[in-house]
């Protein structure tokens, strides 16, 4: 008989369905920020979505939570295509899918109290009274390391890790199941990441959670990621459980990206071989049609200056879009 959790695990729950994002510039040029992505998430796991700043993981998780419109393709949530639900099934998918942003210092209302702050959707989704609400408000605020004494604060009293621990709590507030944490130790502290970091896996446990976890420090996306996707440009170029991708990266920029982590130990440091990437970042403004690695790359081949690669399976957990491999 399989194991309900693994069942539960394997089931999808979030699905980008081919989403292209795109943004209408100066002179009628189109700067194509997520083009034709295509993955999912499945229930109570965490995947990690990794590239350099502007390749458009921030925007596909936008898209994924509805702060963005998706050009083209469809989100899917439970089954559903989220752009065609009714009044009742928007306000339920609001409460079920939350989102972490980058930056503790910009989103949060320097307006409001703490109080205010965390209980602004509960008011919204639920139905408390004054007690109540301000009980949850203390409850929600020392999960995160805070207490009540907090509460009628404002931002500009904390910080930075306490202000991304606030955005945390009222990401919990409404009870949801699905998070996007968009690079949210990024501005912090190195000493604060870990806490943060662990917070976030306690909290998964404890309420069973599924997390998209946006980074570009690929040393902790291997530590809380279960699947791990890697964008560029725009594109999804390899994808694959954190174990495998990590051991046996097949895609030449994911291989490069890898071979940056800085490891604490100078003598395997010095035994490892760096691989650059030279060259320019090419402009997401009208994009040629071929691989958007391929001037970058040092493989590259005549083909990958002319079509693009289709991303495509090489094992049972691994997908690839690169000329070079073979499946």
């Amino acid at each position: 008989m399989a194991n309900p959790n693994e069942t539960e695990k394997n089931t999808p729950l979030v699905w980008a369905d081919h989403i292209s994002k795109y943004f209408h510039v100066a002179r009628g040029q189109v700067l194509k920020a997520v083009n034709n992505v295509n993955f999912e998430v499945r229930q109570g796991e965490t995947v990690g979505l990794v590239g350099e700043s502007g390749c458009g993981k921030s925007t596909t998780g936008r898209c994924l939570v509805r702060l963005y419109e998706p050009t083209r393709g469809t989100v899917w949530y439970r089954g559903k295509d989220v752009s065609k639900l009714n009044r009742a099934e928007k306000k339920e998918f609001c409460s079920n899918v939350q989102m972490i942003f980058q930056n503790p210092y910009s989103s949060l209302n320097p307006r409001m109290t703490v109080k205010e702050i965390v209980g602004e959707g509960m008011a919204l989704h639920g139905h408390y009274s004054q007690k109540e609400l301000d009980d949850k408000v203390e409850e929600l605020l020392h999960l995160v390391g805070l207490g009540r004494d907090h509460m009628s604060r404002f931002p500009h009293e904390f910080s930075g890790g306490q202000r991304q621990r606030i955005g945390i709590a009222r990401a919990l507030s409404v009870n949801p199941e699905f998070i996007v944490c968009d690079e949210p130790i990024s501005a912090l502290d190195v000493s604060i990441q870990a806490q943060v970091i662990n917070m976030l896996k306690h909290l998964q446990e404890q309420f069973s959670l599924t997390y998209l976890f946006i980074a570009h420090d690929l040393s902790v996306v291997k530590y809380i990621s279960d699947r791990v996707i890697v964008m560029y440009l725009g594109t999804i170029v390899e994808e694959a459980e954190a174990d495998e991708l990590y051991s046996h990266p097949l895609h030449p920029y994911t291989q490069a990206l890898l071979s940056a982590i800085p490891i604490a130990d100078p003598e395997l440091t010095r035994s490892r071989k760096r691989i650059p990437i030279t060259g320019e970042i090419p402009s997401p403004i009208n994009p040629k049609d071929c691989c958007q690695f391929a001037d970058r790359c040092p493989y590259a081949t005549e083909r990958c200056h002319k079509e693009m690669p289709q991303i495509r399976k090489v094992g049972k957990e691994h997908a690839v879009a690169c000329h070079l491999i073979n499946s």
